[in-house]
């Protein structure tokens, strides 16, 4: 198995693509080891010291890594046991995620129902021009809620913590909607 590697715009985050389909539908996301427990892959994952987060997307992985361990866990240290728990994973035939409940994005979605029309518009720009090149950079970035003009986002993967993600969302994202929907006035992340 050839499973390749590219980095991310967050530099304490590398994507893995093992050329296989890695989690079919939506993508999931474990930030801690005990949040891993519905998913084998994640879970042996966490065993590597260094490792702090684990996102799961269609055909990729993305490990995220503790920026602040010091030395032995950069990245030429950590991506040769990565790698092999990847393969390792692959070899067992178990899926990614046994218990999908457990990959879910904490929170509920909130808007006034009078925005139905507006929020449906903001889900279909994101899920058709924003997600699929944060995907490209190993993340997700998924609509959580729409208040007086403000649309707030949920960041996942290598979106999480990088430190380009305030300008992808203030010049990227927020323009974007801005100029197709007149009513959203600002993007926040939550």
């Amino acid at each position: 198995m050839f499973i390749q590697t590219e980095a991310t715009p967050n530099p304490a985050t590398l994507k893995f693509l093992p050329g296989k389909s890695v989690l079919p539908g939506d993508p999931a996301e474990f930030r801690a080891p005990e949040d891993a427990n519905g998913s084998p892959l994640a879970s042996r994952l966490f065993e590597i010291p260094g490792v702090t987060g684990v996102f799961l997307g269609d055909d990729f992985i993305t490990v995220t890594k503790d920026e602040h361990a010091g030395t032995g866990f950069d990245w030429p240290h950590l991506k040769p046991a990565i790698l092999g728990a990847i393969m390792e994973h692959y070899a067992s035939g178990r899926p990614a995620v046994e218990d999908a409940s457990q990959a879910a994005p904490e929170g509920e979605e909130f808007f006034e129902e009078s925005d139905g029309q507006i929020v449906e518009t903001i889900k279909e720009l994101l899920d058709t021009r924003v997600r699929p090149a944060v995907a490209q950079d190993g993340g997700d970035i998924t609509f959580r809620g729409y208040r007086d003009g403000v649309v707030y986002l949920y960041m996942r993967g290598a979106c999480s913590g990088c430190p380009s993600s305030t300008a992808t969302l203030k010049y990227g994202i927020q323009n974007l909607l801005k100029h197709f929907i007149p009513e959203v006035r600002e993007v926040e992340a939550i």
